[in-house]
């Protein structure tokens, strides 16, 4: 098999720009790229997920068959550890990888395998790469894998919401949600700490997700009694956006039209279409306190029905969210 001639500086710079080239081929393009300079005849990406702490296999190529249970299995062996620790990619058959190289590549007619560590370049694990050769690989083929991995691991980062949501605001922060409570980062967005440290916040994202709703705006109070302009939208998280899932996003602001939190209260059973004892009784006050602050609300907001009411606190998000 020919030597590898490209120096390592000379690959990152090109893998580089062969994966902002591929664009939306992801995975594939980037790896189109690398095999010009890399002599490879299969590649797998194994994604780690945080949420679930397992790994899973998201993108392969030139492989007739990918055992289930081969990213977990690898995941157990001294070889993996050690990767993790020191960053660098791994050559199979070595020692402690006998057993796997017998079982998962051998069969196929593969004589060679490297499994490469991906990290972002912040420092945070994604998961690995699998290159697998019917020749011995050049000996520079770890040092160049090891150039290009910050960039190939994007590829695993399952942390991502895939599908940006349409509509937000640009100075909202934002989390993604799964409907297993899985919390995901949302490219080009803030992380709202105050939306990712709230322990309801994903039954709230799950009952959304199983509703029948596109989007939902409102109010909300968090726990240290800040208020928050919150939008929630309906988007595809996980690898590809194959998993059904809800963007929670949130600004902090000052309750509109100088609306007290009790009016909040009293505003959002209104919309909801509660009579003044209803009302009353849900909030524990007296009917005639709810009287009051109707009042108040009809002047503040310019309304002179509960029809105008709704449809105004609806439209402008005025209703507090029950999270």
């Amino acid at each position: 098999m020919a030597e590898i001639s490209l120096d390592v500086h000379q690959l990152q710079a090109f893998a580089e720009v062969g994966y902002q080239v591929a664009g939306g081929g992801g995975a594939r393009g980037a790896m189109a790229a690398l095999r010009r300079v890399v002599p490879l005849d299969a590649y797998e990406f194994v994604a780690y997920d945080p949420a679930t702490g397992r790994h899973r296999s998201v993108v392969s190529d030139g492989h007739p068959r990918i055992d289930g249970d081969a990213a977990e299995e690898y995941a157990a062996l001294d070889a993996y550890r050690t990767a993790l620790s020191t960053r660098a990619p791994v050559r199979m058959p070595a020692p402690g990888t006998e057993r796997y190289f017998r079982r998962h590549l051998a069969p196929y007619g593969w004589r060679a395998g490297l499994t490469a560590p991906l990290f972002l370049a912040e420092g945070r694990y994604t998961g690995l790469l699998h290159l697998t050769s019917r020749e011995p690989f050049p000996g520079r083929t770890g040092a160049l894998v090891a150039a290009v991995a910050p960039m190939l691991a994007h590829v695993t980062d399952l942390t991502r919401c895939v599908i940006d949501p349409v509509g937000l605001p640009p100075d909202f922060r934002a989390v993604a949600f799964d409907r297993l409570g899985a919390r995901r980062e949302v490219p080009g967005r803030e992380v709202s700490a105050a939306v990712r440290d709230d322990p309801d916040m994903a039954a709230f994202a799950r009952a959304f997700i199983d509703s029948r709703e596109l989007s939902r705006h409102g109010l909300w109070l968090d726990r240290a009694g800040r208020w928050h302009e919150v939008r929630v939208l309906r988007a595809g998280v996980g690898y590809q956006g194959t998993l059904q899932g809800a963007v929670v996003a949130e600004r902090p602001c000052v309750l509109p039209y100088e609306l007290t939190g009790r009016e909040v209260d009293v505003l959002t059973r209104v919309a909801a279409g509660d009579s003044n004892p209803q009302i009353a009784a849900a909030l524990v006050l007296s009917v005639r306190t709810v009287t009051t602050h109707l009042e108040h609300i009809f002047a503040k907001l310019g309304c002179d029905s509960r029809t105008r009411l709704t449809t105004k606190a609806l439209a402008e998000g005025l209703c507090r969210l029950d999270v």
